[in-house]
């Protein structure tokens, strides 16, 4: 666990919301996600976010939560912080969590509005003081309103910000006003961070400190250049290569951990194996996830260890240049599972990286 440090100067950039891979029998692929860690890491990002939205932490049995934080602690060793999803409508279960997740070495925590449950402004302060009187860790606020229909409000952020113990907000809103605002009423350390990948750089832009992030897991290279070229005012280079993520953030938005899950799987690095509620993607919602992928229009995006996993990347990046896309039937998209078997005639691919 990382000593206590505030502000947090650590907490900036983008910052992968990490999926939990599943195995063939439901199990957590904790090799898959070693995997997953590492090459954020070695993508450079400061943090990484384990078992939370992305993660669907719901359906994670607490001893299945440890271990997965435990993975992430181990791979990490000391070169990025990992923060714990730890949140809950329930406040003695976020205390409860909040406590493994310290034991399992977590250097902070990120803990939601109260869900479901519909708490007024008293009742959603009084839980997250509860939550920092258990434990010695950071804490970041989650705020996402859409999921959890009550939202943190500006006042009861404030107060809360008054602790040093509460380090940042991840805010889910979208709303880039309430960012300005925000800005004003808090203390100067306190670190602001989107939870919204499709309004990220205007965020950023703004005053952001960065965004935590699905679509980082994708591209974690390409997000980390539109956060320091906008952090060098080379927003017309930040644009762009935002807008080369677009068609794929879009696609992402409504369905994840779904279609980041598929997205992944395009690239060699999970199955993309899912838990009910939630259920793996149709055929056209694939065909629209590899379309988007070939429009990043980078090769490198795929797993170096699979090998064929690369060669069917630079098949679709040569098909999305050449027009011919992908069918409206997904029948690249099929093409695309652990069984596949890929012609080695195809023609090779020439990056199409942004030079910047």
């Amino acid at each position: 666990m990382a000593a206590f440090s505030y502000p947090a100067t650590w907490l900036t950039g983008y910052i992968p919301d990490l999926p939990t891979p599943f195995d063939e029998n439901g199990g957590i692929d904790l090799v898959a996600f070693a995997k997953l860690c590492e090459r954020q890491i070695e993508a450079g990002v400061s943090a990484i976010v384990v078992a939370e939205t992305a993660g669907e932490a719901s359906t994670l049995a607490p001893l299945e939560h440890d271990n997965i934080l435990r993975a992430a602690v181990e791979t990490a060793r000391g070169r990025v912080r990992v923060i714990a999803g730890a949140g809950s409508n329930s406040t003695s279960q976020a205390i409860e969590t909040t406590r493994r997740a310290e034991a399992a070495g977590a250097d902070a925590v990120l803990s939601v509005v109260p869900y479901y449950n519909k708490p007024m402004q008293a009742g959603i302060h009084a839980h997250f003081r509860a939550v920092a009187d258990s434990t010695a860790l950071p804490i970041i606020l989650h705020d996402i309103p859409s999921r959890t229909i009550r939202e943190l409000s500006e006042d009861t952020l404030a107060r809360l910000a008054e602790s040093r113990q509460f380090i940042g907000l991840r805010d889910g809103t979208g709303d880039i006003a309430h960012l300005l605002r925000l800005r004003s009423l808090l203390p100067s350390g306190f670190r602001l961070l989107s939870g919204d990948d499709a309004t990220a750089l205007a965020f950023i832009a703004n005053g952001g400190d960065g965004c935590i992030s699905m679509i980082s897991n994708v591209a974690p290279q390409l997000c980390q250049a539109i956060f320091s070229s906008c952090r060098q005012g080379r927003l017309q280079s930040a644009r762009y290569l935002q807008n080369r993520l677009a068609p794929l953030t879009a696609s992402l938005s409504d369905e994840s951990p779904a279609a980041l899950k598929y997205a992944l799987c395009l690239l060699g690095y999970l199955r993309p194996n899912t838990r009910l509620p939630i259920v793996e993607l149709d055929d056209p919602a694939k065909a629209e996830v590899a379309n988007a992928i070939a429009e990043i229009g980078d090769e490198d995006l795929a797993c170096p260890t699979e090998s064929w996993h690369a060669h069917v990347l630079a098949t679709m990046v040569n098909q999305a240049l050449s027009g011919t896309g992908i069918g409206a039937n997904g029948t690249a998209a099929k093409n695309l599972d652990f069984a596949g078997k890929i012609p080695r005639s195809q023609p090779a691919v020439q990056s199409t990286k942004a030079k910047f």
